[in-house]
């Protein structure tokens, strides 16, 4: 059976700061990246991840940044490997100086296929490589800043020649916040070694963030001999909402489908063996190989879904989010928003509402 899920602080810790809410989604186009901007403000929302989809990560923060300025914007993620550390830096570099210093460097290496195969772009030795990746990030950062040359010698990146003409130059704000994703125990370990924070992936149960990502991204902080705590977690939930019965039957069931799709990417069996469900993983694997997709989705019991995302009422939301990630989590993204605001525009104000009273309760957590 599963391990009960409850909030709070890992026995031994000080409790966390409450955590933030924040939204996660992107759009197809410039336009739709602004008015989803413009809509994670009207639902009370203080940041928006956006993940990389069938357009460019960063040309849609960007277009987000300009229709909301004051919006805090991550990437959640920008494939890594499919870039240059000069791009990402350059275009980091540019959104922290659009939104004040309110982005987010969110990166992540996405898998072997899609690199190699969609993006043309070495895979090889993913964990070293995101290792690396991160630290030729923080020498390009100090070489804009102009105060170290660019010198940066790895395995996999090599950097030596930034002229001045072609640097963006210093700028009156700190560098933007490295986060990058992870889901099975080396990768937790070593973001908690090298990253400013993690970006779990939203295959989650309470018992998978205590026992592998909480415990491994600790234990890469004190092997680097870092702070407890310093890296910060979001934490993206799937959520199924609604007064209507039938409409959270109806959500349920998409995000069972989704649920059953993401844990068939190889590697994430850890996820459901630590949740109590040895083996699942393995055989969401086998059935998509074999294009079995309805079998993939009946694997994916109500006890699962229960578990890996929140199922309830309008009513029930805030306090439901506080009680599993208070303790845990620096920022909950919900996972679903622009989902179903495409779905239901009317529900851009119940988010407000959620917003809203998240804060309140918040405030005796």
């Amino acid at each position: 059976m599963p391990v009960p899920q409850t909030g709070g602080s890992p026995a031994g810790e000080p409790p966390a700061a409450t955590p933030t809410l924040s939204a996660f989604g992107s759009a197809p186009s410039l336009a739709g990246a602004q008015e989803l901007s413009r809509q994670a403000v009207a639902a009370g929302f203080s940041a928006l991840w956006v993940p990389e989809g069938s357009q460019p990560v960063f040309s849609i923060c960007s277009a987000a940044a300009l229709a909301t300025p004051h919006l805090r914007l991550g990437t959640g993620v920008a494939v890594a490997f499919a870039r240059s550390p000069m791009i990402a830096a350059q275009a980091a570099w540019m959104l922290a100086q659009a939104t004040g210093g309110r982005f987010v460097l969110g990166l992540g290496t996405q898998v072997r296929a899609h690199v190699e195969r969609r993006y043309s772009a070495p895979f090889a030795h993913p964990g070293p490589r995101m290792r690396e990746y991160v630290a030729s990030l923080r020498a390009i950062f100090a070489a804009f800043r102009g105060d170290e040359r660019l010198s940066f010698q790895g395995d996999h990146y090599s950097f030596s020649l930034l002229p001045q003409m072609w640097s963006p130059g210093p700028m009156d704000l700190d560098d933007p916040p490295i986060y990058v994703a992870g889901v099975r125990p080396w990768m937790c370990r070593m973001i908690g070694e090298v990253a400013d924070g993690m970006l779990v992936h939203p295959l989650s149960t309470d018992a998978y963030l205590r026992q592998v990502v909480l415990a491994e991204v600790r234990e890469g902080e004190t092997r680097a001999g870092r702070d407890p705590g310093r890296v910060k977690l979001v934490c993206p939930v799937m959520t199924a909402v609604s007064d209507d019965e039938a409409d959270r039957d109806r959500q349920r069931e998409q995000i069972r489908a989704r649920l059953a799709f993401y844990g068939s990417t190889p590697g994430y069996g850890v996820v459901f063996d630590a949740s109590g469900w040895p083996g699942v993983g393995e055989r969401l694997a086998a059935l998509q190989r074999e294009g079995r997709l309805a079998e993939m989705a009946a694997l994916i019991t109500d006890e699962m879904v229960d578990a890996f995302a929140l199922i309830g009422t309008w009513d029930e939301l805030p306090g439901r989010l506080l009680e599993r990630f208070g303790g845990l989590a620096a920022d909950i993204t919900c996972y679903s928003v622009a989902e179903q605001w495409r779905d239901d525009p009317a529900s851009v104000e119940r988010w407000a509402d959620v917003n809203r009273r998240f804060a309140e309760i918040s405030q005796s957590y």
